[in-house]
């Protein structure tokens, strides 16, 4: 079997029942290259004329060519957990390299408000969702949720994808890799 190194000298990693701890899964896991993409949909209920709700993921993916379907990963309890789980429409907007400033806003911990991260952020409004998609994206999905899977810590949402561009961006595309957002190259 593999040898394992704890993640401090002074402290063995714990591991859960399975046998495997959460620095080790982490370090592991780490080392898988994943693209970043800005999740976004309009919350209808906040406010007078509603709110746009934005996260960065990286555990985003393509499930089926037919029907064209997608799939995220959003942390239970998160909001926007919560809100696409009553708000079937969100949109993706696939980060180009130089939108490294979009994902780390959006994935910060105690943030602002949403209202203050879409501010200053140049967006076009999603045909079939009304969610912000970011300019200079390097494409843009427009989704509706099919099915909700509660995995672990997190829910798998699956979406049939009702719009999809790819708008002619420049450069490539942002990626995270070891705990860092980097560019090919």
């Amino acid at each position: 079997m593999f040898q394992t190194t704890p993640s401090s000298p002074a402290e063995p990693a714990v591991p859960h029942a399975g046998g495997v701890s959460e620095d080790e899964f982490r370090a592991a896991l780490a080392r898988l290259t994943a693209g970043v993409v800005l999740v976004t949909a309009h919350d209808p209920e906040e406010g007078p004329r509603g709110e746009d709700v934005g996260m960065t993921a990286t555990a985003f993916m393509s499930v089926s060519l037919d029907p064209p379907l997608v799939m995220v990963s959003v942390r239970n309890g998160s909001r926007m957990d919560e809100l696409l789980e009553r708000q079937p429409h969100w949109a993706v907007s696939v980060l180009s390299e130089g939108q490294r400033h979009i994902a780390g806003r959006f994935a910060m911990k105690g943030r602002i408000s949403d209202r203050l991260l879409f501010e200053d952020m140049p967006v076009v409004r999603g045909e079939h969702t009304d969610a912000p998609l970011a300019v200079g994206a390097l494409a843009m999905l427009e989704c509706r949720t099919e099915q909700r899977v509660t995995a672990g810590d997190h829910t798998l949402v699956v979406a049939r994808v009702l719009a999809a561009a790819a708008p002619a961006a420049e450069g490539g595309p942002l990626t995270y890799f070891r705990g860092r957002y980097r560019t090919l190259g």
